[in-house]
Order: structure tokens, then sequence, then C-alpha cells
């Protein structure tokens, strides 16, 4: 059993170091993963080994149950470098996704070009940890795509910013232009409901009437300083 609670005690420390998912997600990964460290074929000629023993023990065999038990010992240690090595790869695997996830979502919200400074130096890191990571440098990786998280600290999260917006019913939900401009996802001023206006006059029933905007319609939310924007909005 000593080769067993070793090896247990290093999976579930894997499980609460790796990054979060969401819980489903989290469930099926880590089933997964934990797994696949369990049955990996160290462990499995460990078992298979153990069970010699034991019969050769049974048998009175005891010089064959010495020597399969040694065996099992030593696969036992190989796989206990096989799972630390996959645990280590797992977390820095999960760092670089991290890191790359942020630099995207600074990137979409166009805050890479007020904080370009910050963003350049996160990216080079960035650069840095995919380096290692070819190298199958694992812990100057993980390292370096932690770094990258760190330093984007210094970017403020700024929420991307809708290209379209699904209107709702006005009796629910008092979609018209003038509160849909007022969405912060839009442009936060209901005063520039004619920038939206004046995009999607063919899009409504009545061009010339911009009261008049059927639920489901999709209007274009065009940009008015260069601020990026991706997505439809229909929450």
């Amino acid at each position: 059993m000593k080769q067993y609670r070793g090896l247990l005690v290093v999976i579930l420390s894997v499980c609460l170091a790796v990054m979060p998912l969401s819980a489903t997600e989290e469930k099926t990964q880590y089933s997964e993963f934990v797994l696949g460290l369990l049955n990996n074929q160290y462990m499995l000629e460990n078992l298979r080994l153990i069970g010699l023993a034991e019969s050769a023990y049974a048998d009175s065999k005891y010089d064959d149950a010495v020597k399969y038990a040694q065996e099992a010992n030593k696969y036992a240690q190989m796989s206990d470098e096989y799972v630390k090595l996959q645990i280590k790869i797992k977390e820095t695997l999960d760092a670089i996704s991290a890191a790359h996830a942020r630099l995207d979502q600074v990137k979409q919200a166009n805050a890479h070009v007020k904080y370009a400074a910050i963003y350049d130096k996160a990216e080079q890191k960035f650069t840095e940890a995919m380096a290692f990571r070819s190298k199958e440098q694992w812990d100057p990786a993980k390292e370096s795509a932690l770094a990258v998280l760190s330093i984007l600290k210094e970017i403020p999260n700024v929420p991307v910013l809708a290209a379209q917006y699904r209107v709702k019913t006005w009796i629910n939900f008092k979609d018209c232009l003038w509160n849909i401009a007022g969405k912060k996802e839009i442009y936060g001023d209901p005063w520039k409901w004619k920038v939206i206006y004046n995009a999607n006059k063919n899009k409504l029933p009545q061009p010339g009437n911009p009261d008049l905007v059927e639920p489901g319609t999709i209007l274009d939310i065009p940009s008015i300083k260069g601020e990026y924007r991706a997505g439809i909005l229909e929450e």
C-alpha cells in the first residue's frame, strides 16, 4: 500500500493546484486526467508484479516472491516519476492557456493600444513561455506563463463591446433605440441612438420611423471611436 499512498497524495494535490474550469468541464477533465495517471503503464506493470509476488508467496516460492516484489517496487518508483512529470506538464499547459486567453481578452477589448508597453512586456514573456515549452522545459515555461498573468494585472478588465444587438420587446424589456444606445455594452449614452438608427434604417419596417423597431431585429452597432467590437448582445 505504500506504493499507492504516495501516488494518491500527488494526484489529489494536482486537483487543487491546476487552473479552475467550469463545474462540468472540471469534473470531466479531472476524472480523465486522474484515471490516466492511475492507469499509466508503470503502475499497471507494478500491479501485475504484485499479483505475481502474492501468488508466489502463497505457493511458498519465497525467492520468486521477493524477486517480483523488488520489481514491483521499481515500477512503483517509475510510476511516481511519470505522475510527477505529467502533473508538471499539465500545470504548465494550463498556465500557458490562461496566459493566451488573457492576452486575447486584452487585445479584443482594444486595451493593448492604451497599455501598449505593458502588453508588449507580457507578450514577450508569452513568447518565452512558448519557447521553453517547445524545448520541454516545463518549469521555466510555467514561470513565464504565470509572469504574463501577473504583468497583465496592471491592465484593467475591459468588457468587449457588442458589434450587434438583438432587439427585445418593449413590453418586457423597454427596448427602443434610445434605451439600446444607453446600454453599457453598446455606447453607454442614449443620445447616440441616431448612430444606430442611421446604420440600420434598411432593417426597420418603416425606415423613416426610428420609434418602430421590431423584436428579433439584429441591429449593427458601429464603432464611433475606433473601439473594438465583437459578437452579438442578446441578453
